[in-house]
């Protein structure tokens, strides 16, 4: 199964953006998708794969965050 993240675009040069996820920022290869900084980016293996809508992105954000808070309290 493949995951991808959503994160914020922080800074981009076009071929390598920093991705905010939740607090934790990442170099990302931008290479395939037309980001901007502040744009949302669906992210698997280190590269930007769609960029996508803020409400799409906070609505993935939220179903991770409530899966992360089943597991704990399992």
């Amino acid at each position: 199964m493949c995951v991808a993240l959503p994160g914020r675009v922080i800074e981009t040069d076009g071929l390598v953006g920093k991705v905010d996820f939740r607090g934790n920022i990442v170099n990302v290869n931008m290479g395939v998708v037309d980001a901007r900084v502040g744009d949302y980016v669906l992210v698997h293996a280190g590269c930007a794969i769609e960029v996508i809508q803020q409400d799409m992105a906070q609505e993935i954000i939220d179903l991770f965050a409530e899966l992360e808070t089943m597991h704990n309290e399992s």
